[in-house]
Parts: C-alpha cells; structure tokens; sequence
C-alpha cells in the first residue's frame, strides 16, 4: 500500500536516480478484471462478453477502495468488454477520475475456442493447439495470435504516454494486454507470456519513461481481495 500511496512525481525521481532515465514517467495501474462465470470453469474468454459475478463485483469494489488512496489519478482507461468496463466503473466512482475506453485493451479474440477449456480446445484441433501454444504467430482458428494483440496493444502504450505525461493512470484490461505491457516494461521475451501468471483482480504497476526506458514496481498485487 505504500507503494501506491507514493506520487508519480516522487516514484519517478527515486527511480530516475538508480536507472540513469530522463524525464518524468506516465505510471500505469494495471488491474485485471474480476472474476466472471467463465473464469470460474478456466474457459477461454476472449471477445466473449460475461458480466461480473458476485464475487467478481466484490473484488472490483475492494480494487477501487484500494485506488482511491492513489493520488491524482488522472484516468481510468478500460477493454471495451462489460467485465472490464463493470470493474473499471467501480475504479472511476472511487477515484473521481474519468472513465474512458480503449478498444486496443480488449482481450486476445480466441476465435473458434471462445468458451472451451484447455483440454476442449486441445482436442478440438490438437494439431493447431500445439503449434499455438509454442508460438506466438499462431492465431486460434478464426482469433487472432499473441503478436497481433502485441501489435495494439503496444500501439496503445505509445498513446497513453503521449496522451498522460507525468501522469497516473489506471488501465482495466485482461490476462494477455496486462502481461504484454509487462514483459515491455521488464525488456523480457516470449517465455514470459507463459511463465507469469496473474489473477483475477489483481493489481500490477509500470512506469514508461518519454524515453524509452521503464521499470516495473508490482507484479500480481492481491493483497486487497476480499477475504472468505
């Protein structure tokens, strides 16, 4: 909590002292939705658009308590998806920052194995499957690969530096955007998509620097999850 409770400002001079950056960095709250029905059963859920649970809502709600002690918080950008976009709200009511969407944080649209399990999709197209999970050009049938979601994704990291200099945001997005801007900010390769894990709720942070450089300073933060 202290790390959150911290100014851009002050994060920014720390970091810059040890890094050698240059200039004041956009810092970025990175919070992955709440649990819905299809994250309950582990099925893959993509473009698909469930609402939140009612546990789901509870992990949004103690989210955004746990934002509401960031300072100036200059915006709350979310996936266009209603889990997102339900978590996000709670996030913007708490904070008194503006809500925005951001179609480029949607989730990967895993195509035909929207809705299935590992183990469904695998024996649908055992073949595909392989060949998906051991790279990241390989799209599920009819979805689109991890290096096309880098591609927005990425795009959308640029924007936001440019649009919130200095500045605090909150992004709500998904699994694969928020571990993509991950392994940016950390320089790290392919292996990170499959080795991090992060969940539901929870809570990461990145700072991009104007001049290429980032840090990271949170990774998986649960500590606000409701408890029972």
């Amino acid at each position: 909590m202290t790390e959150l409770r911290s100014s851009a400002a002050g994060t920014a001079q720390a970091s810059a002292s040890w890094t050698g950056q240059k200039g004041v960095p956009t810092r970025m709250l990175l919070l992955r939705h709440g649990q819905t029905a299809l994250s309950v059963e582990r099925r893959y859920s993509g473009h698909g658009d469930p609402e939140l649970t009612e546990l789901g809502h509870q992990q949004a709600a103690a989210a955004a308590a746990r934002l509401a002690a960031v300072p100036d918080v200059a915006a709350v950008l979310t996936s266009p998806l209603r889990r997102a976009r339900q978590t996000a709200s709670a996030v913007a009511e708490a904070t008194g920052a503006p809500l925005l969407v951001r179609e480029r944080l949607i989730e990967t649209d895993f195509g035909g194995w929207e809705g299935l399990t590992f183990s469904e999709a695998r024996a649908r197209n055992p073949e595909l499957h392989a060949r998906w999970l051991g790279s990241e050009e390989v799209a599920a049938p009819g979805g689109e690969s991890f290096t096309d979601v880098g591609r927005r994704v990425d795009a959308e990291r640029l924007a936001v530096i440019e649009e919130f200099p200095g500045a605090t945001v909150v992004l709500v997005s998904h699994v694969t955007p928020i571990k993509l801007l991950l392994r940016t900010a950390l320089d790290g390769g392919p292996g990170i998509l499959y080795r991090l894990h992060l969940d539901l709720a929870s809570l990461s942070e990145a700072t991009f620097y104007p001049d290429g450089g980032a840090s990271v300073r949170l990774v998986n933060d649960t500590s606000h999850h409701p408890v029972g």
